[in-house]
């Protein structure tokens, strides 16, 4: 029986190049990212209550934490699991620290920080031995592939380990400076990354699309918690259900235009990372939507809510034009990307102006929400100018023409 059970149901991980181009996501991925949606929104509650520099610089580092976190984990899932009970068991031992790690989440940047670094470091210690497993199988040029990799992880415990026993702004400091190694780790490893195992998988398109699903939940959690604040009089509910528009529009120009399609096999880091600052921007814009909405019948928005909401939208802007600069459709689909690239580009300094002007809190909302509606609006007109509109929809590269 034992022996049955190792074989059939306790298998070890797929090695590099063993990928499942055809594979979707399944219900234990779909489980294990409902932990992010708690950590996430502990992150972006705290968020709302500091919106200062401070307040926005731990959050930045914070959330960069957790979105390595989710990366490492899915990643791993997507080219390492199986549909198996050691692949399940990891999940649910990932899941089990991550539950931990977010009743630490929420003021990590000063009273619960060492909590949180000793959780995260439980975590990444897992994520090693994982990774160590699928080295112990790799063989030719993965083989040192995977030992760089091993080896950034476990620096990356004993630094995370070492902030444990700082003081809160070297803590901070210290996981800043992490997550920047992580980066220059990543790029520096792209042409050995490079390799078709993350554009060859529908999963790993698909995953990061639900993971952008779980942040842009944060815009209606931000919105309805600043309508249960705030007393319900026709400004306050216009605002609310106007600030919704923003998440919407960052959902149709996502979807319509960077969700689904795949990243260049040369671009595929930069694809990923494209997706930090798009989730950041979008879980901040939630939180700075608590504070507006609260505000409706202010004659002008709050300095630092403005602000925040339109540097988040900003970085948004910037992270799409990023994921579409990477993705194989950029040159398939020159004739919409390029320009649409650089009305992107200008409206980012649209919605900083927009920030400065600094109106009524509906009017502040609107306006934004028009900005992201006028570059889909620009994006659907060239879309339709193409001799066949069809060819440009995601999957559609390998489609006839006829």
């Amino acid at each position: 029986m034992l022996t049955a059970f190792k074989e059939r149901f306790w298998l070890p991980p797929r090695a590099h190049g063993d990928v499942i181009e055809d594979r979707t996501v399944g219900f234990i991925e779909l489980f294990y990212d409902l932990v992010y949606v708690v950590v996430i929104a502990r992150a972006a509650h705290h968020l709302a209550g500091h919106l200062t520099w401070r307040g926005v610089g731990e959050f930045a580092v914070i959330f960069g934490m957790i979105w390595l976190a989710w990366l490492n984990g899915s990643i791993y899932q997507d080219l390492h699991g199986r549909e198996d009970g050691r692949s399940r068991t990891y999940i649910f031992l990932q899941m089990g620290i991550l539950a931990v790690l977010a009743v630490y989440t929420s003021d990590a940047g000063s009273d619960t920080g060492q909590g949180f670094a000793a959780t995260y470091a439980v975590f990444l210690l897992l994520l090693t031995w994982m990774w160590f497993t699928v080295r112990r199988q790799d063989a030719g040029r993965w083989a040192s592939t995977t030992a760089k990799y091993l080896a950034g992880m476990g620096v990356s415990v004993v630094i995370v380990t070492i902030s444990v026993f700082l003081p809160d702004d070297a803590r901070v400091m210290l996981w800043a400076l992490f997550l920047v190694g992580w980066i220059v780790l990543s790029f520096s490893m792209r042409r050995e990354l490079g390799t078709g195992d993350i554009s060859a998988t529908e999963s790993t398109v698909e995953r990061f699309g639900l993971f952008t699903i779980i942040v842009l939940g944060e815009v209606v959690v931000g919105v309805v918690s600043g309508l249960s604040e705030a007393t319900r009089d026709f400004r306050v509910m216009a605002t609310g259900l106007i600030g919704l528009g923003i998440g919407f529009g960052a959902w149709w120009t996502y979807f319509d235009f960077v969700g689904r399609r795949h990243p260049r096999a040369d671009a595929g880091v930069l694809w990923m990372f494209s997706h930090l600052p798009i989730s950041m921007g979008i879980a901040a814009t939630g939180a700075a939507l608590v504070g507006l909405v609260e505000h409706a019948g202010d004659q002008r928005a709050p300095t630092a809510t403005a602000w925040v909401l339109t540097g988040s939208i900003a970085v948004v802007l910037v992270g799409l034009m990023l994921a579409m600069s990477a993705l194989a459709d950029f040159r398939r689909l020159a004739s919409i990307y390029r320009p649409l690239t650089w009305v992107v580009a200008a409206s980012v300094g649209v919605v900083m102006l927009v920030g400065w002007w600094r109106p009524v809190p509906w009017v502040l909302v609107l306006s934004l929400f028009g900005v992201l509606s006028a570059v889909w609006w620009f994006a659907v007109d060239r879309w339709l100018r193409l001799p066949n509109p069809d060819l440009a929809l995601p999957g559609a590269a390998g489609r006839s023409p006829v």
